[in-house]
């Protein structure tokens, strides 16, 4: 939506900083073990594993990276055993709706870190289902909306894309998980740089959080990004630019 910041958008922004590049490969690699741990190590044959993977190479991993976390999920090491995903749900400040995705091996710990989390930032964690219903599992294939546009990505379409949309100055090329490896090799030959390509949750519909909550909300969002077993935050906000330029103040 032009005009708007949603937490996607946000995100990217986010992860770009170098100064985060070390807690990054950490959650990367963690993701990487449970998919080839629970799918096996054959990237071909393990679509869940490609993704992770390939994640990881958009992010700049380096490849001996990837292959010790391959190696440590296929190898059943005590570690790899003892990470187990949970997923949290809850509302934000302004109404938004949160999925938490988290990696971890102790579920208590995380729980009550999270829920904290909820507490200090003006939000509720809230029970399983309470908002899960509002995200639809996707692919998306993300590039530099001031370098490209809709003609540049056309390519997209006949590989199997559903829609391409706006997010500030994000291009999102929207799909089929399973259409995802398609998509993105389809951009790729047609020249276009991709900045990331993942399977995520994609909310429904979207509330606009206005200047009296957006901060709160911001401050909750980073405060879960940043704990060490939270791999994905999803959430259903829309903040327009004016006020997103405010806070930032």
């Amino acid at each position: 939506m032009s005009g708007h910041s949603k937490w996607s958008s946000i995100k990217h922004k986010k992860g770009a900083a170098d100064a985060k590049r070390g807690k990054l490969f950490s959650k990367l690699a963690r993701a990487i073990i449970v998919a080839a741990r629970d799918g096996g190590g054959d990237v071909d044959g393990n679509p869940t594993l490609a993704t992770a993977v390939q994640k990881a190479k958009d992010a700049s991993m380096p490849k001996e990276n990837i292959q010790r976390a391959i190696d440590r999920g296929t190898g059943a090491s005590a570690d790899a055993a003892a990470i187990e995903q949970v997923s949290f749900e809850g509302y934000g400040p302004g109404g938004a709706a949160i999925l938490v995705e988290a990696l971890t091996d102790n579920r208590n710990r995380t729980t009550a870190d999270v829920r904290l989390a909820f507490t200090k930032h003006d939000g509720s964690l809230g029970e399983p289902g309470s908002v899960a219903w509002i995200f639809e599992k996707r692919g998306v294939v993300t590039v530099d909306g001031s370098r490209y546009g809709e003609d540049d990505v056309i390519a997209a379409i006949d590989a199997g894309a559903d829609d391409v949309s706006e997010d500030g100055d994000l291009l999102r090329v929207l799909c089929e998980p399973s259409a995802l490896g398609d998509v993105r090799e389809a951009l790729v030959a047609a020249g276009v740089e991709i900045q990331s390509a993942e399977v995520t949750m994609e909310p429904k519909s979207t509330v606009e959080v206005g200047k009296g909550d957006a901060k709160s909300l911001l401050g909750l969002l980073d405060a879960l990004e940043e704990h060490d077993d939270v791999s994905e935050v999803h959430a259903n906000f829309d903040i327009p630019e004016p006020v997103l330029a405010e806070i930032a103040g």
